[in-house]
Protein backbone atom coordinates (compact mmCIF):
# COMPACT_ATOMS: atom_id res chain seq x y z
CA UNK A 1 0.00 0.00 0.00
CA UNK A 2 1.38 3.44 -0.78
CA UNK A 3 0.55 6.63 1.12
CA UNK A 4 1.32 10.09 -0.14
CA UNK A 5 3.23 12.44 1.58
CA UNK A 6 1.50 15.14 3.92
CA UNK A 7 2.62 17.79 1.56
CA UNK A 8 0.51 15.99 -1.65
CA UNK A 9 -2.51 14.68 0.45
CA UNK A 10 -3.03 18.93 1.45
CA UNK A 11 -2.37 19.38 -2.21
CA UNK A 12 -4.85 17.19 -3.91
CA UNK A 13 -7.55 17.72 -1.38
CA UNK A 14 -7.78 21.12 -1.58
CA UNK A 15 -7.14 21.19 -5.63
CA UNK A 16 -10.72 18.76 -5.55
CA UNK A 17 -11.22 16.69 -2.49
CA UNK A 18 -10.17 13.04 -2.13
CA UNK A 19 -13.16 10.91 -3.77
CA UNK A 20 -12.92 13.24 -7.11
CA UNK A 21 -9.44 12.88 -7.73
CA UNK A 22 -8.15 9.53 -7.29
CA UNK A 23 -10.20 8.29 -4.49
CA UNK A 24 -7.84 7.25 -1.83
CA UNK A 25 -4.63 6.86 -2.01
CA UNK A 26 -4.91 3.09 -0.48
CA UNK A 27 -7.69 2.49 -2.99
CA UNK A 28 -5.65 3.55 -5.82
CA UNK A 29 -2.85 1.23 -4.73
CA UNK A 30 -4.75 -2.19 -4.33
CA UNK A 31 -5.19 -4.97 -6.11
CA UNK A 32 -2.62 -5.68 -9.24
CA UNK A 33 -2.12 -1.69 -9.42
CA UNK A 34 -1.24 -0.27 -12.38
CA UNK A 35 1.67 2.55 -13.17
CA UNK A 36 2.01 4.34 -16.41
CA UNK A 37 4.63 6.28 -17.17
CA UNK A 38 4.79 9.45 -19.47
CA UNK A 39 7.17 11.39 -20.99
CA UNK A 40 10.04 12.77 -23.39
CA UNK A 41 14.23 11.76 -22.75
CA UNK A 42 14.05 13.32 -19.62
CA UNK A 43 11.65 10.40 -18.20
CA UNK A 44 12.53 7.60 -20.44
CA UNK A 45 16.46 8.15 -19.13
CA UNK A 46 18.59 9.76 -22.33
CA UNK A 47 21.85 10.42 -20.71
CA UNK A 48 21.24 7.74 -17.81
CA UNK A 49 22.85 5.05 -20.52
CA UNK A 50 22.54 0.95 -20.28
CA UNK A 51 19.49 1.78 -23.12
CA UNK A 52 16.97 -0.64 -23.92
CA UNK A 53 17.40 -1.90 -27.53
CA UNK A 54 13.81 -2.74 -27.75
CA UNK A 55 12.60 0.84 -27.24
CA UNK A 56 14.77 2.13 -30.34
CA UNK A 57 14.76 5.87 -31.01
CA UNK A 58 12.85 6.30 -27.67
CA UNK A 59 15.92 5.18 -25.60
CA UNK A 60 14.35 3.63 -22.80
CA UNK A 61 17.11 3.07 -20.07
CA UNK A 62 16.46 0.89 -17.03
CA UNK A 63 18.11 2.82 -14.86
CA UNK A 64 15.09 5.80 -15.51
CA UNK A 65 13.22 6.86 -12.86
CA UNK A 66 9.68 5.12 -14.02
CA UNK A 67 11.52 1.50 -13.64
CA UNK A 68 13.39 2.45 -10.61
CA UNK A 69 10.26 3.41 -9.02
CA UNK A 70 8.76 0.85 -9.99
CA UNK A 71 11.46 -2.10 -8.82
CA UNK A 72 10.85 -0.56 -5.17
CA UNK A 73 7.02 -0.52 -5.81
CA UNK A 74 6.09 -4.62 -7.28
CA UNK A 75 2.95 -4.63 -6.47
CA UNK A 76 2.64 -2.09 -9.43
CA UNK A 77 2.85 -3.10 -12.88
CA UNK A 78 4.71 -0.69 -14.83
CA UNK A 79 3.61 0.16 -18.77
CA UNK A 80 6.52 2.34 -19.97
CA UNK A 81 6.07 4.51 -23.03
CA UNK A 82 8.33 7.50 -22.39
CA UNK A 83 10.04 8.18 -25.62
CA UNK A 84 13.44 10.75 -26.44
CA UNK A 85 11.73 13.68 -28.44
CA UNK A 86 8.07 13.54 -26.94
CA UNK A 87 6.00 16.88 -27.31
CA UNK A 88 2.44 17.26 -25.57
CA UNK A 89 1.17 16.29 -28.87
CA UNK A 90 3.35 13.02 -29.17
CA UNK A 91 2.31 12.14 -25.51
CA UNK A 92 -1.71 12.01 -26.32
CA UNK A 93 -0.98 10.61 -29.76
CA UNK A 94 1.02 8.31 -29.12
CA UNK A 95 1.66 7.78 -25.14
CA UNK A 96 -2.06 7.84 -23.87
CA UNK A 97 -3.53 4.34 -24.97
CA UNK A 98 -1.75 3.12 -22.40
CA UNK A 99 -4.03 4.72 -20.17
CA UNK A 100 -7.26 2.76 -18.90
CA UNK A 101 -9.92 2.86 -16.37
CA UNK A 102 -7.85 0.80 -14.24
CA UNK A 103 -4.54 2.59 -14.12
CA UNK A 104 -3.64 3.71 -10.91
CA UNK A 105 -0.70 5.84 -11.03
CA UNK A 106 0.55 8.35 -13.98
CA UNK A 107 4.06 9.96 -14.03
CA UNK A 108 4.39 12.64 -16.83
CA UNK A 109 7.54 15.16 -17.94
CA UNK A 110 6.98 16.87 -21.13
CA UNK A 111 7.03 20.46 -22.11
CA UNK A 112 10.65 20.58 -23.19
CA UNK A 113 10.60 20.03 -26.38
CA UNK A 114 7.74 22.07 -26.59
CA UNK A 115 10.10 24.69 -25.58
CA UNK A 116 12.56 23.77 -28.32
CA UNK A 117 14.70 22.54 -25.61
CA UNK A 118 17.45 21.21 -28.26
CA UNK A 119 17.22 24.21 -30.76
CA UNK A 120 18.11 26.53 -27.59
CA UNK A 121 20.76 24.28 -26.09
CA UNK A 122 22.28 24.34 -29.51
CA UNK A 123 22.35 28.04 -29.61
CA UNK A 124 23.99 29.04 -26.64
CA UNK A 125 26.68 26.63 -27.17
CA UNK A 126 27.24 27.59 -30.90
CA UNK A 127 26.32 31.50 -30.71
CA UNK A 128 26.43 34.62 -28.82
CA UNK A 129 25.38 35.79 -25.20
CA UNK A 130 22.85 37.81 -27.01
CA UNK A 131 21.62 35.28 -29.27
CA UNK A 132 21.58 32.91 -26.41
CA UNK A 133 19.08 35.32 -23.94
CA UNK A 134 17.42 36.44 -26.93
CA UNK A 135 16.33 32.53 -27.51
CA UNK A 136 15.27 31.41 -24.21
CA UNK A 137 13.87 34.64 -23.63
CA UNK A 138 11.38 33.99 -26.52
CA UNK A 139 11.17 30.35 -25.39
CA UNK A 140 10.65 31.61 -21.64
CA UNK A 141 7.60 33.75 -22.84
CA UNK A 142 5.60 30.63 -24.27
CA UNK A 143 6.94 28.49 -20.75
CA UNK A 144 4.56 31.05 -19.15
CA UNK A 145 2.20 31.37 -21.25
CA UNK A 146 0.80 28.98 -24.17
CA UNK A 147 2.55 26.04 -22.37
CA UNK A 148 0.12 26.52 -19.88
CA UNK A 149 -2.75 26.09 -22.04
CA UNK A 150 -1.34 23.16 -23.49
CA UNK A 151 -0.39 20.97 -20.27
CA UNK A 152 -3.68 22.22 -18.65
CA UNK A 153 -5.47 20.22 -22.21
CA UNK A 154 -3.26 17.29 -22.03
CA UNK A 155 -3.62 16.77 -17.90
CA UNK A 156 -7.41 16.84 -18.65
CA UNK A 157 -7.10 14.31 -21.15
CA UNK A 158 -5.01 11.95 -19.23
CA UNK A 159 -7.82 12.41 -16.48
CA UNK A 160 -10.49 11.72 -18.48
CA UNK A 161 -8.27 8.16 -19.51
CA UNK A 162 -8.03 7.26 -16.09
CA UNK A 163 -10.09 9.19 -13.52
CA UNK A 164 -8.63 7.11 -10.48
CA UNK A 165 -5.10 7.75 -11.14
CA UNK A 166 -2.57 9.46 -8.87
CA UNK A 167 -1.19 11.83 -11.41
CA UNK A 168 2.01 13.33 -10.30
CA UNK A 169 3.85 15.81 -12.94
CA UNK A 170 7.88 15.69 -12.36
CA UNK A 171 8.87 19.23 -13.70
CA UNK A 172 12.72 20.12 -15.00
CA UNK A 173 15.53 20.66 -13.03
CA UNK A 174 17.60 24.09 -13.36
CA UNK A 175 20.30 22.91 -15.62
CA UNK A 176 23.49 24.32 -15.79
CA UNK A 177 26.08 25.66 -12.42
CA UNK A 178 27.48 28.76 -12.01
CA UNK A 179 30.97 27.88 -12.28
CA UNK A 180 32.97 25.23 -13.38
CA UNK A 181 34.14 23.41 -16.73
CA UNK A 182 31.30 22.04 -18.97
CA UNK A 183 33.79 19.60 -21.17
CA UNK A 184 33.80 20.37 -24.85
CA UNK A 185 32.38 23.37 -25.10
CA UNK A 186 31.98 25.72 -22.35
CA UNK A 187 29.28 28.52 -21.22
CA UNK A 188 29.50 31.71 -20.00
CA UNK A 189 27.81 33.35 -17.04
CA UNK A 190 25.24 35.09 -19.19
CA UNK A 191 24.35 31.93 -20.69
CA UNK A 192 24.37 29.93 -18.29
CA UNK A 193 21.62 32.55 -16.36
CA UNK A 194 19.83 32.41 -19.49
CA UNK A 195 19.51 28.74 -19.47
CA UNK A 196 18.59 28.85 -16.19
CA UNK A 197 16.19 31.62 -16.53
CA UNK A 198 14.37 29.01 -19.60
CA UNK A 199 14.36 25.90 -16.57
CA UNK A 200 12.24 28.55 -14.34
CA UNK A 201 10.02 29.36 -16.76
CA UNK A 202 9.17 25.58 -17.70
CA UNK A 203 8.93 24.88 -13.84
CA UNK A 204 6.43 28.37 -13.49
CA UNK A 205 4.40 26.98 -16.03
CA UNK A 206 4.38 23.51 -15.78
CA UNK A 207 2.61 24.29 -12.31
CA UNK A 208 0.61 26.91 -13.02
CA UNK A 209 -0.73 24.26 -15.54
CA UNK A 210 -1.10 21.74 -12.76
CA UNK A 211 -2.82 23.93 -10.50
CA UNK A 212 -5.75 24.28 -13.39
CA UNK A 213 -6.11 20.69 -13.84
CA UNK A 214 -5.58 19.70 -10.27
CA UNK A 215 -2.49 17.18 -10.62
CA UNK A 216 0.68 17.28 -8.31
CA UNK A 217 4.30 18.96 -9.49
CA UNK A 218 6.85 18.10 -8.40
CA UNK A 219 9.43 20.60 -8.34
CA UNK A 220 12.98 18.69 -9.23
CA UNK A 221 14.91 22.39 -9.44
CA UNK A 222 15.56 22.37 -5.46
CA UNK A 223 16.12 18.50 -5.61
CA UNK A 224 18.93 19.37 -8.39
CA UNK A 225 20.48 22.28 -6.48
CA UNK A 226 24.28 21.72 -5.98
CA UNK A 227 24.07 19.04 -8.65
CA UNK A 228 23.73 21.11 -11.77
CA UNK A 229 25.80 19.95 -15.32
CA UNK A 230 29.55 21.56 -15.07
CA UNK A 231 29.25 22.01 -11.35
CA UNK A 232 31.63 19.56 -8.61
CA UNK A 233 28.86 16.77 -8.53
CA UNK A 234 26.73 17.06 -11.52
CA UNK A 235 23.52 14.75 -12.00
CA UNK A 236 23.07 16.33 -15.17
CA UNK A 237 25.34 15.39 -18.23
CA UNK A 238 27.89 18.08 -19.51
CA UNK A 239 28.67 18.75 -23.18
CA UNK A 240 30.04 15.29 -24.44
CA UNK A 241 30.01 15.63 -28.79
CA UNK A 242 30.67 11.70 -29.24
CA UNK A 243 26.93 11.73 -27.26
CA UNK A 244 25.11 14.86 -27.82
CA UNK A 245 21.58 13.61 -27.35
CA UNK A 246 22.66 13.14 -23.65
CA UNK A 247 23.40 17.01 -23.60
CA UNK A 248 21.89 18.76 -20.34
CA UNK A 249 19.89 15.86 -19.19
CA UNK A 250 20.20 14.00 -16.13
CA UNK A 251 22.68 11.08 -15.86
CA UNK A 252 22.20 8.05 -13.85
CA UNK A 253 22.85 10.19 -10.53
CA UNK A 254 20.56 12.14 -11.61
CA UNK A 255 17.70 9.71 -11.96
CA UNK A 256 18.61 7.62 -9.13
CA UNK A 257 19.26 10.89 -6.21
CA UNK A 258 17.15 13.40 -8.46
CA UNK A 259 14.18 12.44 -9.88
CA UNK A 260 13.58 8.77 -8.24
CA UNK A 261 14.44 10.00 -4.42
CA UNK A 262 11.44 12.42 -4.98
CA UNK A 263 8.94 10.29 -6.77
CA UNK A 264 9.75 8.19 -3.62
CA UNK A 265 9.58 11.17 -1.06
CA UNK A 266 6.71 11.93 -2.60
CA UNK A 267 4.64 8.75 -2.91
CA UNK A 268 6.27 5.87 -0.74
Amino acid sequence: MRKLTSVVVSAVMAFAGMATVAGTPAQAATGGAEYVALGDSYASGVGAGAYDPAGGDCKHSPLNYPHQWAAANPEYTLKDVTCSGATIADVRDRQLSALSSTTSFVTLTVGGNDAQFASVVEACLTQSDDYCKTATGWMSHYARNQLVTELAALYKDIKARSPRALILVLGYPRTLAATGSCGAIDLSSAKRTAMNGLADALAEGTKAASLKESVHFLDMRGQFTGHEACGSDPWINGVDLTDPSAIFHPNASGHTKGYAAKLKATWS
